[in-house]
């Protein structure tokens, strides 16, 4: 049986339901180094409601009152006395995009959206198709209801106007308002006068000290989903434990054994020949506590940690070891966020890594950022899926929130390796026992 979604009307912009303020707001250098970069957020939801996609659409033109900047556009706005032309949020009330959908099937037929996929993830949510357009909305919605009364509600964003913290904060508003709520519980801030205008960035360091570099080529990666087994988690943060035992550190985290294992299985599968080359990991870390900002600001507050290390070092090394590596990079990050990336050795070999290589690995967790407390009204999510429709680095996505196999294990999306290596990586994950 071959399984079909049908898009039920054409895609229609959602603006909010009241008037809303006029004016530009100031997006920080963290915003614009994210703008035009779409990500999609999949939010399976196994409990019906009483017709989703139009509860839902309701909703979100009510949560937009609230959240109006997702309701502008991006513009350019030229000189302005000294300064140059800048990228500004235009609160002008457009709107965003929505599309409610069908599917011939259920949420089990579908597999709860795990590989091998029977429907491609494209045809449940809106893409841009490519990078986000200067007039493009800030946010596609498509609510797709499933035969068995379940339904997934995919949200692609541009990156430039909210983290996924952002985009989990302004979905539990619009969950607060189908469930009865009059207004959201938490009130949003997107410009936050004592926010630094500046988060350090490796890759602002690199175009800053070589203003000439180019970054890489869009690259075909496979998609694979697939779960770490909680017995190696366990065993591994056991066996880190037992090897620091009084000497004051703390345990490890789950994040760090899952993207110790990622980061070495990896590597071995695509660097059997090229054991001296380097093979930096990048992860993404929420660093809303550490600048000051104010709970409820939603615009872009991350920080892109770098731990440096050789092919050698990953492929043959301890987990255990692997596991500190990170750890040590998380424990600097207040650190590096205070002083910058002066003291970043920018080799060409490292800088040939982190800007065109295969050999590095961007890992983002969205676990504990709140995409698991989104409620439309049947309870939070059975799963959440990660995507992107333009890759230029290996990336991937560990411990995803209200996995259905977190009994199991921490599951996890990736786009890290090519076809050419997909067996072997999945043949090295599956001696994580």
């Amino acid at each position: 049986m071959s399984f079909l979604v049908t898009k039920s009307s054409p895609p229609v912009l959602v603006a909010p339901s009241e008037a809303t303020p006029a004016g530009e707001i100031q997006l920080t250098s963290t915003d614009k180094s994210r703008m035009f970069v779409p990500f999609t957020s999949f939010h399976v939801l196994e409990r019906p409601i009483h017709e989703p996609a139009k509860t839902i659409r309701r909703s979100l033109s009510r949560a937009l009152v609230h959240y109006y900047p997702i309701a502008g556009r991006v513009v350019i706005i030229g000189a302005k006395g000294d300064k140059k032309e800048d990228v500004y949020l235009a609160c002008t009330g457009e709107g965003v995009t929505f599309v409610s959908a069908t599917a011939n099937c259920t949420l089990t037929d579908a597999r709860f959206l795990h590989t091998p996929l029977v429907i491609p993830l494209s045809e449940l949510a809106l893409r841009y198709g490519g990078r986000c357009g200067l007039s493009d909305p800030l946010l596609l919605m498509q609510v797709t209801e499933f035969t068995c009364g379940g339904y997934v509600v995919a949200v692609t964003w541009n990156h430039g106007i909210t983290d996924a913290f952002g985009l989990a904060q302004f979905l539990q508003a619009v969950g607060e308002i189908a469930r009865g709520l009059p207004s959201p519980s938490v009130v949003p801030v997107r410009h936050d006068h004592s926010f630094p205008d500046d988060i350090p960035q490796v890759f602002s360091a690199i175009r800053r000290k070589r203003p000439l570099i180019t970054m890489s080529k869009q690259v075909d990666l496979a998609y694979c989903d697939f779960t770490i087994p909680r017995s190696f988690i366990n065993r591994t943060k056991e066996e880190f434990s037992n090897r620091h035992a009084g000497g004051g550190t703390r345990p490890c985290t789950s994040f760090e054994v899952v993207t110790a294992a990622i980061w070495q299985c990896r590597t071995r599968a695509i660097n059997a020949a090229h054991q001296g080359v380097l093979a930096p990991l990048m992860f993404t870390a929420n660093v809303r506590k550490f600048v000051g900002v104010k709970e409820s600001y939603y615009g872009n507050c991350v920080f892109a940690q770098l731990v440096e290390a050789t092919s050698r070092q990953v492929a043959n090394g301890a987990i255990v070891d692997l596991v500190r590596l990170i750890m040590d990079a998380k424990e600097r990050i207040p650190d590096v966020l205070l002083k910058g990336f002066e003291d970043l050795e920018l080799d060409d070999a490292l800088v040939d890594a982190l800007c065109g290589g295969y050999n590095m690995l961007r890992v983002s967790s969205w676990g504990r950022i709140g995409l698991d407390s989104v409620d439309f009204g049947g309870g939070r999510p059975a799963r959440v899926v990660a995507n992107m429709e333009k890759l230029r680095r290996p990336v991937c996505f560990p411990c995803l929130p209200c996995s259905r196999n977190s009994e199991d294990g921490a599951n996890m999306v990736a786009f890290c390796v090519t076809e050419d290596h997909i067996h072997k990586f999945l043949a090295e994950l599956a001696t994580l026992q």
